[in-house]
């Protein structure tokens, strides 16, 4: 190290450094190693100790989960750190509890996965069983890539089981030949309400909510302090990792809807490829039953390729569509056109789907060429007729429409209005049957629906969807009468579709892991619009939810100061906030 002075060392910003900034980066290195150095040995000369206390902290096993990263830490001093009264932070951590533990009982029952640390502590506080880790791989043990697959549509074809099934009370039973019913837990109805009514009641418990705002709020405010503190640690460290940024670690697309998977641009070239090279392909019948080439729909459309292009395919959802579900499916049709999103974008058509399953195709490519992106697109399932899920599987079999980064998720649109008035279903019972029977028929035995059996393979679970903004002009309660019994013109509310979506998925779930086949989850759109105890529904019965704008929103209008709101990455933690609403099960949205 140079002896002369450096006179400019550390300059101000708008000025010129006189050497070049490797000296000066040598010279900091140099600095920072002595003070690391004194540092370290400082630390040591402190915690010297006599050589049998060495030789006790030697023989201490260092369990792996109980590593702490080195970085700066605030110790909160004092008896009561919660900053309301004891007797409030008693009934809150009861009532909290008991929550908690609802939503553990129906992850349980479904099947579902329910976190680790929760579960660990609510154990602690109710009994004194230990809770062990489970046993977890060396992270070079994991595959660098999800293992290829050569042929996806190879199952193990069960033997069928000699039993059948049977809705009662809106939910399927499975019974076997002797007539006994086999017992697979589910809430009831009573059951389901009275955890509903307890969920409902304690978000409008004045202490529960002072609690909660205070305990978010110093979670939050703790977390902005770590940030200061250990921001360039976290930023080091990840720098440390070779061959990793954002663009090549692995991430999940949750939320994505499979006719609008791909782009506005390359649905734009897939059109105008396929009137490039099928323009005299046979498509669909118009209204009269006639048939019609591509050629002949757009000229129908007074269109040429040559005039199409994004503004006028119009795709795009902008800001015109916020908190407009009318004009966000308008945007589903290409051209504002239906017919085009029959041709292009649906699965059960003229042509079989063959044009959607070959775009989907496409996008599938997409992500395999990416390599570290993977996506879990939805299908939709109405519930009209009993055969969508064998045309559905066998839609994705005959055009082999699979990838190793992409699983399915099934979405059911709540339409029971619309069908009723248009008398395709009799009652809410046949969506309900529609949606269900063919999956126990074919977890009862297989080969009943070869295909189906093959696609529910790569089947990860079931969304509901349609406008939350809707209001539900009818309560759930003990005096609904069962699905089989709706008969009327009025759409069942939210929370009566999620409960009999869960109960039949519950016992779906306990069939399919009894033979040895793979579960589904509940993951449906919740909280984007709506009241709040659509929120609390799906805390009890879905494992994560799609949205949940409502919670910031609803916070926002109890507080009366918009400013106070904070943004939706804050609520990604467990608890309640000042509606007493519970959060921390959504998963991301894209």
């Amino acid at each position: 190290m140079s002896s002369s002075p450096v006179p400019n060392e550390i300059s101000a910003p708008y000025e010129v450094p006189h050497y070049p900034i490797e000296q000066i980066e040598t010279k900091l290195a140099q600095q920072k190693h002595i003070s690391q150095s004194y540092g370290k040995g400082d630390l040591d000369r402190r915690s010297e100790k006599p050589p049998a206390e060495e030789a006790d902290a030697a023989s201490v096993e260092i369990d792996d989960y109980d590593y702490v990263p080195h970085f700066q830490r605030v110790s909160i001093s004092g008896e009561d750190t919660s900053g309301v009264p004891a007797e409030d932070l008693r009934k809150a951590s009861q009532e909290l509890v008991r929550a908690l533990g609802i939503r553990e009982r129906y992850m349980t029952q479904s099947h579902q996965s329910f976190p680790d640390t929760a579960a660990r502590f609510l154990c602690s506080g109710t009994s004194s069983s230990t809770v062990r880790h489970g046993v977890r791989t060396h992270i070079h043990e994991h595959p660098v890539h999800a293992p290829s697959t050569d042929n996806p549509w190879e199952v193990e074809w069960l033997p069928p089981l000699d039993c059948t099934c049977q809705m009662v009370g809106g939910v399927y039973q499975v019974k076997a030949a002797d007539g006994t019913v086999r017992d697979y837990a589910y809430p009831g109805k009573e059951q389901f309400l009275v955890d509903f009514n307890y969920l409902c009641a304690i978000i409008a418990d004045g202490p529960l909510k002072s609690f909660c705002y205070r305990r978010l709020t110093y979670l939050s405010s703790k977390f902005q302090l770590h940030v200061l503190l250990n921001e360039l640690r976290e930023l080091a460290a990840q720098k440390s990792v070779h061959h990793r940024d954002f663009y090549n670690v692995r991430k999940v697309d949750t939320h994505i809807h499979a006719a609008s998977s791909m782009n506005q641009k390359h649905l734009l070239r897939f059109i105008k490829k396929m009137m490039k090279t099928n323009s005299e392909e046979i498509v669909c019948l118009n209204k009269e039953g006639k048939q019609m080439t591509l050629r002949d729909v757009f000229t129908e459309m007074n269109l040429t390729p040559y005039d199409l292009n994004v503004d006028m395919l119009d795709v795009h959802a902008d800001r015109n569509t916020f908190h407009r579900f009318d004009k966000f499916n308008a945007k589903y049709n290409p051209v504002g056109e239906s017919s085009l999103r029959e041709v292009f974008l649906k699965t059960d058509n003229y042509m079989k789907g063959r044009y959607f399953a070959n775009i989907i195709k496409e996008v599938c490519a997409d992500l395999e060429e990416s390599k570290y992106q993977s996506a879990e697109p939805r299908l939709s399932i109405y519930g009209r007729s009993p055969g969508e899920w064998d045309k559905l599987a066998k839609w994705a079999v005959d055009n082999n429409v699979y990838s190793d980064n992409v699983r399915w998720l099934v979405q059911t649109p709540r339409l029971y209005d619309i069908y009723r008035s248009n008398n395709l279903v009799k009652n809410f019972g046949e969506i309900i049957s529609n949606m269900f029977k063919p999956l126990f028929e074919v977890s009862l035995a297989p080969a009943s629906h070869p295909e189906l059996h093959k696609f529910l393979q790569h089947l990860v679970g079931f969304d509901s969807v349609d406008d939350e903004s809707k209001p539900d002009n009818l309560l759930f309660d003990m005096d609904s009468p069962p699905p089989e019994e709706w008969t009327g013109s009025e759409n069942p509310p939210y929370v009566y579709y999620v409960y009999y979506t869960y109960a039949n998925m519950a016992v779906l779930n306990a069939l399919r892991e009894e033979r040895g086949l793979n579960t589904f989850v509940f993951r449906p759109h919740c909280g984007e619009a709506g009241p709040v105890n659509h929120l609390v529904s799906t805390f009890m019965m879905a494992q994560s939810i799609n949205h949940g704008l409502g919670l910031r929103k609803v916070r926002q209008g109890l507080s009366g100061r918009a400013e106070e709101a904070s943004p939706p990455e804050r609520w990604r933690r467990g608890g309640i906030d000042t509606t007493g609403s519970l959060v921390g099960w959504y998963g991301p949205c894209c």
